[in-house]
């Protein structure tokens, strides 16, 4: 007789286990004995044993995820939730109401659908419906894309509060800066007077050097850092040093001002300014007629060869592409590191190096290895040393990929033969490891077609001194952008040690072969 025909018989109802889930978007209040979180459980609780005669029965564990948005799945409590729906030791969702589970539309529709994959119903406690049934799901649909609707007025009433509030001239909150405290009593900038002198002198200083490098330099030698604050959870927050861009950030603040910004809206603001207008006009002047990149690197429009391979070894950074022109006309190319652009010439050894000096230096040195037998050799062993240690680590990646394959498997055959497998709690582990053993095997296929693509990519020396020696003659009369792409292909990456003047270069392990087969075509045609 069957489980259903049995409980029929008997008037009984098969037990439903019930997972209360609640929410709450902000923190406050939490912490009271009790709270909204434990009211909507409380109230769960009640509907349940309402339903005792149906089975129903609520579990001990609580899904609670206080402080955090409706409009997302980014929630602790809630992914426990799927992962126990998962496993299949949930029947029945309860909640307080529908919004307390999701604020958005798609989340909630993915939701119900691994609901209706595991047979598990949904119910809110305020608002009575049937997921059963499709009127009841229309019920649902309709009254979830009224709560996203909801969530988006939100959304739209803060951003109009926001404009609302800068254009009376009021602090919309944010990050304080220097010069200013933000008043506990309410939502108002106060000057700092010790923090207002030091923003002044600052002022002063760049009017003084007319350059934003020199002047975060003159910052430096006084140790002075940028605001630095607590948070109301007690944790520190700023006080970093000056670098170009915070610098080029804080001269142009119109809070300084006394005046509020809000997009490209100037408004009259409640704080005090603490700046001279008068310096003030005479900073963005100045900064006008320095540029305003506040410390961003150029685009490059000149196809530098080495855009991109090019690191500064004492700084362990990238080299930009940059220029200047002399009398409008003459111009002249650099590469400069990045780290001496946004602190300084004086932290970085390196600083800068004309473009075309090391340009031309790394390809003479890309040229030689044709020319000279020992350096060819010495390039290619490297090479091959790279290729090498590339299809180790592979190997070794496989290794331990296939020993976890062997345990899945074993696994798989233990839960096969246990009588366990056929409950829930064992079928869900099987579909689990079966999706491993799946992945698995995937990743095994690919280590293997990377190793293979590797190994074949191992060249002789005849094949690269063929291929250098023919593009040598003729490197001069290719376009900038074939040479960039020639450059590109074999060289992975270029050092510069400025405190030595040595230039390194690291070659691309399959760069060769790709250059060697190229060129071997360009000769067949």
């Amino acid at each position: 007789m069957s489980r259903q025909r049995s409980n029929q018989i008997t008037g009984k109802f098969p037990a439903v286990r019930c997972a209360i889930y609640t929410r709450k978007s902000s923190e406050e209040g939490l912490e009271q004995e009790f709270n909204s979180l434990d009211a909507q459980r409380e109230s769960g609780e009640a509907y349940i044993r309402s339903q005792v005669g149906e089975g129903w029965t609520g579990l001990a564990d609580r899904y609670d995820d206080g402080g955090f948005t409706g409009g997302n799945m980014d929630r602790p409590a809630l992914k426990r939730l799927m992962a126990d729906i998962e496993a299949g030791k949930i029947d029945c969702v309860v909640v307080y109401k529908v919004d307390r589970l999701s604020r958005s539309l798609l989340d909630f529709a993915r939701m119900m659908e691994a609901f209706e994959r595991h047979k598990v119903s949904f119910v809110s406690v305020t608002q009575q419906f049937n997921t059963a049934s499709s009127m009841g799901r229309l019920v649902l649909n309709v009254l979830l894309s009224f709560v996203q609707f909801e969530r988006e007025i939100i959304s739209e009433r803060t951003r109009d509060k926001i404009a609302a509030t800068r254009r009376k001239g009021k602090w919309a909150g944010g990050h304080p800066i220097l010069g200013y405290d933000v008043d506990p009593r309410g939502f108002r900038l106060v000057v700092n007077e010790e923090e207002a002198t030091r923003v002044r002198d600052i002022f002063g200083m760049y009017v003084e050097h007319q350059s934003l490098i020199a002047t975060v330099k003159a910052i430096d030698s006084r140790e002075w850092l940028n605001k630095q604050w607590t948070t109301r959870k007690g944790k520190a927050r700023g006080g970093r040093a000056f670098d170009k861009n915070s610098l080029f950030k804080m001269l142009t603040n119109v809070a300084y001002l006394g005046k509020v910004r809000y997009k490209s809206e100037i408004h009259d603001g409640e704080h005090r300014g603490i700046v001279d207008p008068a310096v003030w006009q005479r900073v963005q002047q100045l900064l006008a007629r320095n540029g305003r990149t506040g410390g961003a690197a150029v685009r490059n429009k000149y196809g530098a060869l080495l855009k991109g391979l090019l690191r500064c070894v004492p700084c362990g950074c990238s080299m930009g592409h940059t220029y200047s022109t002399k009398n409008g006309n003459i111009q002249y190319r650099y590469y400069v590191c990045l780290r001496a652009q946004k602190r300084g010439w004086h932290t970085c050894p390196s600083k800068s190096i004309p473009a075309a000096e090391i340009e031309q230096l790394v390809v003479e040195q890309i040229r030689a290895i044709g020319r000279d037998p020992a350096l060819l050799a010495a390039t290619l062993k490297h090479s091959r040393k790279q290729a090498k240690e590339a299809i180790a680590a592979l190997e070794t990646e496989r290794a331990t990929l296939e020993r976890e394959l062997k345990r899945h498997y074993r696994e798989v055959r233990t839960l096969a033969t246990e009588a366990g497998a056929s409950n829930g709690i064992g079928a869900a582990r099987l579909g689990e490891l079966n999706e491993k053993i799946r992945a698995g095997e995937q990743s095994m296929t690919t280590l293997r077609e990377r190793a293979v693509a590797l190994s074949r990519q191992i060249v002789d020396e005849r094949e690269v001194a063929d291929a250098l020696t023919a593009f040598d003659p003729v490197w001069e009369t290719l376009t900038p952008k074939e040479q960039a792409r020639v450059v590109r292909l074999l060289v992975q990456q270029v050092d510069y040690d400025g405190s030595t003047g040595t230039v390194s270069l690291t070659f691309h392990p399959d760069g060769m072969k790709t250059l060697a087969a190229e060129v071997e075509k360009e000769v067949a045609v």
